[in-house]
């Protein structure tokens, strides 16, 4: 009896061993290569969504985990024209997508602990937030 039993778990054990090698084998497939990225992928820039107001000489891009201090450059001046465009308000917010690079370089007059300088414009849209949330002072 005890030597049928020492078999059945040595059997076990050698099964359940063959089945994690098939388990590793799969997992190699699917991992994935530097050499398959694509040239965006690899350019160093990052992909940012959110919110953006420029109002007063600072301009503002808020994602919902950071808020960054937009660098003045050619794309910084074509992302406000576009802007402009969207807002009823000077505060008003637009939701953009951009691709830029990512600093936390000191800056002269740019006090935001992160900053983004503003490489490509993917799209720029009108904040959909609902007008009953805002409240405003004065008539």
């Amino acid at each position: 009896m005890k030597k049928t039993f020492i078999l059945l778990i040595c059997f076990s054990a050698f099964l359940s061993c063959k089945k994690d090698m098939k388990s590793e084998k799969a997992d190699d497939t699917i991992s994935t290569e530097s050499e398959e990225r694509t040239a965006k992928q690899s350019d160093g820039l990052t992909l940012l969504k959110g919110d953006y107001v420029y109002h007063g000489g600072a301009a503002v891009l808020q994602t919902h985990a950071e808020i960054y201090g937009v660098l003045p450059t050619h794309n910084f001046d074509q992302l406000n024209k576009k802007a402009e465009k969207l807002k009823t308000e000077p505060t008003d917010m637009v939701q953009v997508e951009i691709r830029g690079k990512i600093s936390n370089e000191k800056h002269e007059t740019i006090l935001w602990e992160n900053k983004v300088e503003v490489v490509e414009i993917l799209s720029v849209k009108p904040n959909t937030e609902e007008k009953n949330n805002i409240i405003k002072l004065g008539s």
